[in-house]
């Protein structure tokens, strides 16, 4: 199987769940225990390479990350400019 990338990552939304994340003065280990709070066993690793670009973000982490986050699941697609405040 060939991995596709986009601008050489593996996603096109680790860049803003970083950002989100560093508003909302989460660390990386914070985010990863409210999304096992919530049932789904992200780890600190994973969003890292989230963040990084070098972990696909299958579609139904998306809403799990942007509840975690508090901010539009099109916003985290770069779909979308505004911002839940």
């Amino acid at each position: 199987m060939r991995l596709l990338t986009w601008n050489g990552k593996c996603n096109c939304c680790g860049e803003r769940v970083r950002l989100a994340r560093e508003k909302a003065g989460l660390s990386q280990e914070k985010l990863a225990a409210i999304i096992q709070l919530n049932g789904h066993g992200l780890t600190q690793k994973a969003i890292s390479r989230i963040e990084t670009g070098e972990r696909i973000v299958p579609d139904f982490e998306i809403p799990l990350l942007a509840t975690a986050l508090n901010v539009d699941p099109l916003w985290l697609l770069g779909i979308t400019e505004c911002n839940r405040e």
